[in-house]
């Protein structure tokens, strides 16, 4: 099949690239610096020619809420169309597991906004629910550092591999679509705050985890639940043990 990748060139396309091309899919990756442009439309009638699939999992560039919505808006609406036009199979979306439960967290109202455009485009589709990844560890430790203390709030969370990522999103896009979403997550479930001790002793990083109930993710107060998965979602095989060996 003919795959092509939105975002390819980034950490999980890089690596759905290469996993797909492993399994003898023509895999393209599509991205700005490709010539791939899925806010201006540079590009994409030529990229959907002959296309089976599509894989979207870019991201903006800025997660301020007014920017990251008109950035999932415009690009997915973009290329639905040029999906409708080239008479594409299958749509598949990586986003965000929590995005129905936290619709007042604007990143997650952006991926939210962005699956409705794909739910009524009438292309057939599959949605990834995932976890957020253990890759993106520091950046979250670093947007909750105040004054060399680290605040993460003791909620559940269950953070995945973007290996695990990019497999499971590559199953999804070889198989038949869904026409809903799957959730993906790590193998372990644990506190959040308590995961961040610990990553930040492994990384050598000398800042206090301060637990914090009032710690904003996103902006927003979390509860208990929020990023975790419900029953069934797919779990990931690499512990963060073993991802920091290879990281």
């Amino acid at each position: 099949m003919k795959i092509v990748i939105i975002g390819g060139t980034g950490l999980i396309g890089s690596k759905l690239v290469a996993k797909l091309g492993e399994h003898g899919h023509e895999a393209v990756a599509a991205a700005p610096n490709t010539g791939v442009n899925t806010l201006t439309g540079e590009g994409l009638a030529e990229a959907m020619k002959g296309t089976d699939v599509v894989i979207d999992v870019s991201n903006s560039p800025s997660f301020e809420d007014a920017a990251v919505l008109e950035f999932f808006t415009t690009s997915t609406g973009n290329l639905l169309a040029a999906e409708k036009e080239a008479g594409v199979g299958h749509h598949v979306a990586l986003s965000v597991v929590g995005t129905g439960r936290r619709p007042d967290i604007g990143y997650f109202a952006a991926k939210l906004a962005q699956e409705k455009l794909i739910r009524e485009s009438g292309i057939p589709y599959s949605i990834v629910h995932a976890t957020q990844f253990f890759e993106f560890g520091q950046r979250i430790a670093d947007g909750a550092t105040t004054g060399g203390e680290v605040h993460i709030a003791p909620v559940a969370f269950q953070p995945i591999a973007g290996d695990d990522v990019a497999r499971n999103v590559g199953r999804t896009a070889a198989g038949t679509p869904l026409n809903g979403a799957i959730e993906i997550a790590g193998p372990k479930r644990c506190r959040m705050d308590e995961f961040f001790r610990g990553a930040l002793a492994a990384w050598g990083d000398p800042r206090e985890v301060v637990t914090d109930p009032h710690a904003r993710y996103f902006g927003a107060e979390l509860t208990e639940l929020d990023l975790v998965p419900g029953d069934g979602a797919v779990l990931g095989e690499t512990t963060y043990e073993d991802w920091l060996k290879t990281a």
